[in-house]
C-alpha cells in the first residue's frame, strides 16, 4: 500500500500524522508513505530520520496575513495545485491523509482531481481554516474531540486524537506518589512567554513560603536563558532545557503540568493520565485553545485560567492547593484526565483509512 500524508507548521499538526503513518505500516506490511509538507524549520526538524519519502509544497496560509500575503498566497494556490499533482502521480498513492495546515489545501485537491480517496483529521475543538475547506470534499473526517456542526455529520467519526506509541507505553506505567511532587512547565510553544513569566514569578512566592518541589521547565530557545538564570537564584531543584526530545520520560515523571492548551500535547497530556492547569493561547486562531480546554476541564481532569487576568500570586495558590492535596485532588484530577485519554484513537483511524481504501478497490471493480 502507498499512503501520503500531508500538513505541518506545528507539532500538534505533525505527531497525529507521523503516529497514523507507523500504524499504518504495522496493520499492513510494506506500506510506504511519503510526507508531503512545509519547508518550515520545525516540519524538516520533525521529520528527520523518519526513513519517509519527504515532499515540500512552495505555499502559504490566508488567515491572519496582510492584503499583500494574501495575494501572495493566492498565487502560490495554482502553482502548489500542478505540483502536487505531479507528486501523486508519480507516487500513485492509496489515500491521502491530510492533518491540517496551509499545504494540506493544495495535496487534498490534486487528490480529488484524481480519485484518490482522502481523509482528514482535525484535532481542535475548532476547525481551522484549511481543514474546514478540506471538510467539503473529504471522503472521511476524523475528529479528536466534538467540533459541533461545523462539518457534514455524515462523514464524521469521532475517534480521538493519535499518541505517540512511546508516550502510550509510558501510560502503562505506574506513577509514584510521593513528595517531593514533580511540576512540568511546557513554556515552549509560540506565544507561551507570558506563561515562562508568570510561573517563575509564582515560584518565587511558593519557594519563599518555604513550599518544596522539582520543576521540569521547556522554556523554548527565546526564554532559555532568562529562565535559566532566574532558576539560579533560586533554591529549588529544576531541569531547564529549550526543548525536550523525549516527552514520554517527563511525562512519566511529572505528577501534573502548567501549560497552554494545544490539541495534540492535551491527547497525550490524557493518555499519561497528567493533570494540569492550562493557560490558553488567547490569540490562537478562533480561539479554539480555550474550547479544547473546556473540553478537558469538565471531564474533572484540569483547571483552566485566562492568560489576560492570571497573576502570578493567583497561580501560585493554584499551584499551592494541588500541592498540599496530592493524595486526594491531584490524584483524583489525574484519574479524570487518564479517562478523557483515547489510547486506541491511532487503530480507530487506521480501520477508517482502510475502510476508504477498500471502498475504492470494489468501486474500481466494479466499474471495469
Amino acid at each position: 500500500m502507498r499512503l501520503v500524508v500531508t500538513g505541518g507548521g506545528t507539532g500538534g499538526h505533525l505527531f497525529p500524522g507521523l503516529a497514523l503513518a507507523k500504524a499504518m505500516q504495522q496493520a499492513v506490511p510494506k506500506t510506504e508513505v511519503m510526507f508531503i509538507g512545509t519547508a518550515r524549520a520545525l516540519d524538516q526538524q520533525v521529520l528527520a530520520g523518519t526513513g519517509m519519502e519527504i515532499e515540500v509544497l512552495n505555499c502559504s496560509g490566508l488567515k491572519g496575513t496582510t492584503v499583500v500575503e494574501k495575494a501572495r498566497s493566492l498565487f502560490q494556490q495554482p502553482i502548489a495545485v500542478l505540483t502536487a499533482i505531479k507528486i501523486l502521480r508519480r507516487f500513485k498513492p492509496d489515500l491521502v491523509f491530510a492533518v491540517g495546515g496551509y499545504v494540506t489545501g493544495p495535496v487534498m485537491l490534486a487528490a480529488k482531481m484524481l480519485g484518490v480517496p482522502v481523509c482528514i483529521h482535525e484535532q481542535n475543538s475548532v476547525p481551522g481554516l484549511a481543514n474546514r475547506l478540506a471538510g467539503r470534499i473529504a471522503d472521511t473526517i476524523c475528529t479528536s474531540i466534538p467540533c459541533g456542526d461545523t462539518f457534514p455529520a455524515a462523514k464524521v467519526v469521532q475517534t480521538g486524537n493519535p499518541v505517540r506509541q512511546e508516550i502510550l507505553e509510558t501510560a502503562l506505567v505506574g506513577k509514584v506518589w510521593q513528595s517531593p511532587l514533580t511540576l512540568l512547565v511546557l513554556g515552549g510553544s509560540q506565544g507561551a512567554h507570558r506563561v515562562n513569566v508568570l510561573f517563575l514569578e509564582a515560584v518565587r512566592e511558593l519557594v519563599g513560603k518555604g513550599h518544596r518541589f522539582h520543576i521540569i521547565h521547556q522554556t523554548g530557545q527565546q526564554d532559555y536563558e532568562m529562565v535559566a538564570r532566574a532558576y539560579g537564584g533560586l533554591d529549588v531543584v529544576a531541569d531547564v532545557q529549550p526543548f525536550f526530545k523525549n516527552m514520554a520520560e517527563l511525562y512519566r515523571r511529572a505528577h501534573f503540568v502548567v501549560s497552554r492548551a494545544g490539541a495534540t500535547t492535551l491527547a497525550e497530556f490524557a493518555v499519561a493520565g497528567l493533570p494540569a492547569v492550562l493557560i490558553p493561547y488567547p490569540h490562537a486562531a478562533d480561539n479554539h485553545q480555550q474550547t479544547n480546554a473546556e473540553y478537558y476541564a469538565k471531564g474533572g481532569g484540569c483547571l483552566i485560567r485566562q492568560e489576560d487576568t492570571l497573576s502570578s500570586h493567583e497561580l501560585a495558590k493554584v499551584i499551592c492547593s494541588i500541592l498540599l492535596k496530592p493524595e486526594g485532588e491531584l490524584r483524583s484530577m489525574a484519574a479524570n484526565m487518564r479517562k478523557m485519554g483515547v489510547p486506541e484513537a491511532t487503530d480507530r483511524i487506521v480501520e477508517q483509512c482502510l475502510r476508504l481504501i477498500e471502498k475504492k478497490s470494489r468501486a474500481s471493480k466494479t466499474s471495469i
